[in-house]
């Protein structure tokens, strides 16, 4: 029997997850139909786009309120495909405040809904667990503490390790790009400039990133900073907004930008410089050491002091054994990923990432300290294969004798 998966995807890491997924599904049962929310990685998968919902991606109360009847319009386009029929099986990933509304729509039509990449709600905002309890029937864990909290509140759930590792793994470098990394610095470091996948990231976080450039350049003459666009308008931004800064100086910046080829620039980099999210797992896997900076506006970061339930907001600095000796060599614990979150004036977060990269760049041993803490993570979390343990999971929920019993679970 032909079975029919939709998806619902809103963020650019998430469409790189699902197609590693669809291309897993598929690997395994060919005759699959895949269809859904998502972007353009998911449809070179072999899914069918119904909307580019990675087009859309937001965060915070404030960039979300504005595009709330254009959100609760994708949701009926969801349903409407929901209520005629042939949909066998609903898989969200991530992007959680619009993806409740899809499972609670997929629940009025008996529809098994199945969380990969789950919100982390045992960050924050722990509260939602009852709504994940009452409209998703299995969650498939990316990290060993979604396991625990996600069982320990009675969601079936099953561990299957993080889709970030298999891209890192499936990864070679490409080697045209490699020898072009390479020839823009012969004889010096390169650092990493990773600005975010998400544009409203990009314009908040570059100009900072920008002037710390300006400033770790002036000090380090020889250096030289690779800036990895995800998309091509944050590459577009990127470079007309240093070109705008070198024309108002008269100082050309030692900059060389790259769009598509972020697993290259890690892979090159003696150490980045990156604005927060899950590639700091990628970083942690090619054990290339970073300084993470996130920029947000004054009630956002006042909603999440009172909201967020843990220390840090990259993922690496939250597994067991993410610290380490401190750099003075003293004992103290210093986060493998040392980290900043920014509010009002920009200079604090330059001045961090100037003294944090700077240190980086003209301290050898601080930066192999970095590196031997990155590779005891690597060596324990970075384990490739688990799209195929989705795939395997999702295929054996979705099997006759298993799959009726899945909508009793979210009752």
């Amino acid at each position: 029997m032909n079975q029919t998966i939709f998806f619902s995807v809103g963020e650019p890491s998430g469409d790189q997850h699902a197609a590693r997924l669809i291309r897993a599904l598929k690997g395994r049962q060919p005759e699959l139909t895949i269809r859904g929310f998502g972007g353009q990685e998911m449809r070179r998968a072999g899914c069918a786009v119904d909307l580019d919902l990675t087009e859309h991606a937001v965060v915070g109360i404030l960039e979300v309120l504005p595009k709330l009847r254009e959100f609760f319009g994708f949701a009926d386009q969801a349903e409407a495909i929901f209520a005629a029929g042939g949909v066998d099986a609903v898989v969200l990933v991530d992007f959680p405040g619009f993806n409740w509304h899809i499972a609670k729509r997929a629940k009025k039509y008996g529809i098994p809904v199945i969380y990969f990449c789950p919100p982390q709600l045992w960050a924050w905002g722990g509260w939602r667990v009852k709504k994940m309890k009452a409209t998703v029937d299995h969650v498939l864990a990316v990290l060993p503490i979604e396991e625990q909290f996600f069982g320990g509140h009675g969601i079936p759930t099953s561990f299957v390790g993080h889709p970030f590792f298999d891209a890192v793994s499936e990864s070679q470098p490409d080697a045209s790009l490699m020898q072009s990394l390479t020839a823009a610095a012969p004889q010096a470091q390169t650092v990493a400039v990773l600005p975010g996948s998400r544009t409203h990231e990009v314009h908040r976080n570059w100009p900072v990133m920008l002037d710390a450039i300006a400033e770790l350049s002036a000090a380090n003459p020889e250096t030289r900073f690779a800036v990895a666009a995800y998309r091509e308008k944050h590459f577009e931004f990127c470079k007309t907004t240093a070109a705008a800064k070198t024309a108002a100086s008269g100082r050309p910046l030692p900059i060389d930008f790259y769009w598509g080829a972020t697993s290259e620039v890690i892979e090159h980099a003696a150490c980045a410089m990156m604005v927060s999210g899950s590639v700091s797992l990628e970083l942690m896997a090619r054990q290339t050491p970073a300084a993470v900076v996130y920029r947000v506006g004054r009630f956002l970061y006042a909603f999440g002091k009172c909201v967020v339930k843990v220390e840090s907001m990259t993922l690496p600095n939250l597994m067991p054994e993410a610290s380490g000796p401190g750099s003075d060599g003293a004992g103290s614990n210093e986060r493998v990923f040392p980290e900043i979150v920014s509010v009002g004036n920009p200079a604090t977060a330059k001045d961090f990432l100037v003294a944090t990269v700077g240190r980086m760049l003209n301290d050898p041993q601080y930066l192999a300290m970095k590196r031997r803490q990155l590779a005891g993570l690597r060596d324990r979390y970075a384990k490739p294969g688990a799209c195929d343990r989705a795939a395997a999971k999702l295929l054996k929920l979705l099997a006759p004798d298993a799959v009726a019993d899945l909508p009793k679970r979210a009752a």
